[in-house]
């Protein structure tokens, strides 16, 4: 589904990824992990056009993609979510879901603006698909309301259903459980597995440790942009490595 090939990004003499490589396969949940500062979310912003890749390749659906604008990588079937929550102020949850399909739209400026028959049948579909998104993730009941009045778990699930309104293969949710209380948290792990068991392949970033070890199948390791280690989640439990970089040294053995 998505490959990695020695992405590098630098910002004029700071490298902030360098050398990272990986695979993401169809219909998996893969987790990139590190410390604060490791390059998480840039490497987000690459794969998802948000920044240029200094060098290294971006393989998407087995079309490169690294230099493609974000537009351009959402209409190939991408999709992505941001660490603080994006959301439309004035518009009802069922409405921010609907923006989710303008890539899957076919109207056009002139169409909208006579309000053709088509439109209407059109506009019809997006609002019939984005209620089935809000009752898929269980927040049909908050369709009316404003998105951004809603809980915060709420208001994630909402940024999830109009990422899902494209029909993406790929989802990218950079830190979904940021901010959220354990409650919130383990309705997320939920959701994220339901999108999987619906043919959505997802690469989240996230600082949760148990949520990421409870639904990866795989995760990548980065530490200061460099990957350090790759494996199933109970590998990477054990992983000296790992453990080094989020315990820090042994005093004892370093003494």
């Amino acid at each position: 589904m998505l490959e990695l090939k020695s992405v590098h990004k630098n910002f004029g003499g700071l490298q902030a990824v360098g050398n990272v490589s990986f695979a993401v396969t169809s219909g998996s949940i893969k987790a990139v992990i590190g410390p604060n500062g490791a390059g998480k979310t840039t490497l987000f912003n690459l794969i998802a056009g948000n920044l240029e890749v200094s060098s290294g390749r971006v393989v998407f659906q087995g079309k490169e993609i690294q230099g493609m604008k974000p537009h351009q990588v959402a209409a190939l079937g991408m999709a992505r979510t941001f660490q603080n929550i994006k959301l439309f102020h004035g518009m009802t949850a069922l409405e921010s879901v609907m923006v989710g399909r303008h890539v899957c739209s076919r109207a056009g400026f002139l169409a909208g603006m006579f309000h053709t028959p088509a439109t209407w049948k059109e506009e019809r579909a997006i609002r019939e698909k984005a209620m089935e998104l809000l009752e898929l993730l269980e927040i049909a009941e908050f369709a009316d309301t404003e998105a951004t009045s809603l809980a915060f778990g709420q208001q994630r699930a909402v940024e999830m259903a109009r990422a899902l309104a494209m029909e993406p293969k790929l989802l990218l949710l950079d830190e979904p459980a940021a901010g959220l209380n354990i409650y919130e948290t383990a309705e997320v792990a939920r959701l994220i597995t339901r999108i999987r068991d619906m043919g959505v392949t997802v690469l989240l970033v996230e600082h949760d440790m148990s949520l990421v070890m409870d639904i990866s199948d795989e995760i990548v390791v980065l530490s200061f942009g460099q990957k350090i280690a790759e494996d199933v989640p109970t590998a990477i439990q054990q992983n000296p490595e790992v453990i080094k970089i989020y315990l820090g040294e042994d005093e004892e053995a370093t003494a």
